[in-house]
């Protein structure tokens, strides 16, 4: 008989990075010790787990003409980016915002019904409920048309899930979608992405409701046809109803479409493909994401995703250049507005929305105005640095500890709000430190029996009293997004006044519903986590104890009472 394990030789025979992992990528004080590159988020599980109205703060805006700065302003200013990414033209009168959940749910539900040649949806999860169910049907209703009228059916639905989250429990996203893909097997596709991080003891070790911590499929894209609705926003019923999001509808945008069409695609072929009879398997010569190789992995998959960006960015360019050969700056008329789609897949060794997301910043000046939101604060240190130290005005709003999508959970996630507190208590910290207050501006959004989870950012350029650039999709400006998740948004940079003014009238909407933190702010919410009984930190440390510890001690024979002891002593 073997003599029993050690928890050293267990830790180092059997994988060494991978039992840290498990904590290192449960809490963010461990991540921040293992890559200190990524910043100063404390927390990695917030964005996955998932009163009387204050009075409404009305927030000052630099004043003036929304075209003091004309074509050449705007191309001074913003035409670097088609130097990293496609740069489309389009018309703003194509452009719409939506400003609610149902606007959303219902444009969704319209524009399946009516698809002919393709649906594509990207996202996190579909939810189980009822109105997803809606959705589905409207899919099936638009896949049955198709076949009724015509004998080579023309309409493919693509959906594109993460697999972690899209595999949780026995009634999950897959069996949402498994009848339309028995049903219609040549019209129908689901993809779902597996990071390549979880693999090994770390697959095994990590409980289903946190595997996917260690990194997801984020993006959220809904494509009909030729008309496309990039959100920050899931699939799921909460997003329909009462958790504001924020919403774009580019109507008739071809090239637009195609590309991020494209984008889904390729990043489905180096998916696991769900089957009809709920098994998964990899294309043909693809490498596995957790059974094969991890660096070969990554390099295919990079490949195949970079492929579609750096065909549309050398076409663009091409098409651009010839334009611009007979017009200089933006084109005049109808096609006022440019559309930059940027790619965050940093665990794939993609990273051009963090180059562009921080030459922005870096380039906003004193004069200017930045709008910035996210439902997570948690900037990454970059992120942070450049908000410190730029000299454009900033107005960051995020949700008030009643509005967290985790406020009043149970166990580890109901002490999430606490830990953003805290990170908002640290960067208020550093702003008065640096005697920032009059030009940094933090504030918390409240509204009763909803949560937030808006995400992006308005620009002002000097003068403007409207914004001519937006950036709106999945990514949060944090840690996880820029070093863990696929993401994508688009950059919108526009002359269009009307969708300027759209855009100003979104961007009001949301921070008249907050109100500005102070010290006194601050001071109060941390009652929350007196009252709440304990904090994140001694939530995590019972989780591990519960279930990580009678793991080992099922799976190895050993309590390792002691080692286990000193690796919790790292969660105080």
């Amino acid at each position: 008989m073997a003599a029993p394990m050690s928890w050293r030789r267990l830790v180092h025979s059997v994988y060494s990075p991978a039992i840290s992992g498990v904590f290192t990528r449960v809490t963010d004080r461990l991540f921040r010790a293992r890559d200190r590159r990524g910043g100063s988020s404390v927390l990695l599980l917030a964005p996955l787990l998932a009163e009387a109205d204050p009075a409404p703060c009305r927030v000052t805006r630099p004043t003036g003409s929304a075209g003091a700065q004309g074509t050449d302003g705007l191309c001074t200013h913003f035409r670097w980016m088609a130097e990293h990414v496609p740069a489309f033209r389009v018309p703003g009168t194509h452009i719409h915002i939506l400003t609610s959940p149902d606007q959303f749910y219902q444009a969704m539900k319209a524009r399946i019904k009516t698809a002919k040649r393709r649906v594509v949806m990207a996202s996190l999860y579909l939810g189980t409920g009822q109105l997803e169910q809606e959705l589905v049907d409207c899919m099936e209703e638009a896949l049955q048309r198709s076949q009724d009228n015509s004998h080579s059916p023309d309409l493919k639905v693509s959906v594109l899930l993460d697999y972690t989250r899209g595999s949780r429990g026995q009634i999950n996203s897959r069996t949402m979608l498994l009848p339309l893909l028995q049903r219609f097997a040549s019209q129908m596709r689901v993809s779902l992405y597996h990071t390549p991080d979880l693999r090994g003891l770390l697959r095994l070790l990590v409980p289903e409701r946190f595997n996917e911590t260690i990194g997801v499929q984020h993006i959220k894209v809904y494509l009909f046809d030729d008309s496309i609705i990039i959100s920050g926003a899931n699939l799921s019923d909460s997003y329909f109803t009462n958790r504001q999001d924020r919403y774009v509808l580019l109507e008739n945008c071809r090239e637009v479409a195609d590309f991020f069409s494209d984008l889904v695609e390729a990043v489905g072929d180096v998916s696991l493909q769900l089957q009809p009879d709920d098994s998964v398997t990899m294309l043909e010569g693809m490498v596995h994401p957790y059974k094969g190789n991890r660096q070969d992995f990554s390099t295919a998959a990079r490949k195949r995703i970079m492929e579609v960006v750096n065909t549309a960015h050398t076409r663009q360019r091409l098409l651009n250049r010839s334009e611009d050969s007979e017009d200089e700056g933006m084109s005049e008329g109808e096609e006022d507005t440019w559309v930059f789609p940027l790619v965050q897949m940093k665990p794939l060794g993609i990273q051009v929305d963090e180059q562009v997301t921080q030459r922005l910043l870096t380039d906003a000046g004193p004069d200017s105005t930045v709008f910035l939101t996210s439902g997570y604060f948690n900037l990454t240190r970059a992120y942070m640095g450049l908000v410190l130290g730029a000299g454009a005005s900033y107005r960051i709003l995020t949700a008030s500890p009643e509005v967290n999508g985790f406020f009043g959970a149970k166990g580890v996630a109901g002490a999430i709000p606490t830990a953003y507190i805290h990170i908002a208590r640290q960067f208020y910290n550093q702003v008065c430190q640096l005697g920032q207050q009059e030009r940094v501006h933090l504030h918390e959004y409240h509204r009763p029996q909803w949560t937030f989870h808006a995400k992006g950012l308005w620009y002002y350029l000097q003068g403007q009293d409207r914004p001519c650039l937006t950036l709106i999709g999945s990514p949060n400006f944090g840690y996880r997004s820029v070093h863990r998740d696929l993401e994508a948004q688009i950059a919108i940079v526009t002359e269009n006044e009307e969708l300027q003014s759209q855009l100003q009238e979104e961007q009001e909407m949301l921070y008249q519903r907050s109100t500005e933190v102070s010290s006194s702010t601050i001071s109060s919410e941390m009652q929350i986590r007196r009252r709440g009984g304990f904090g994140f930190c001694s939530a995590l440390r019972l989780r591990v104890t519960v279930e990580v510890g009678p793991f080992l001690q099922r799976r190895y024979g050993q309590t390792h009472t002691g080692h286990a002891r000193s690796l919790l002593l790292q969660l105080s």
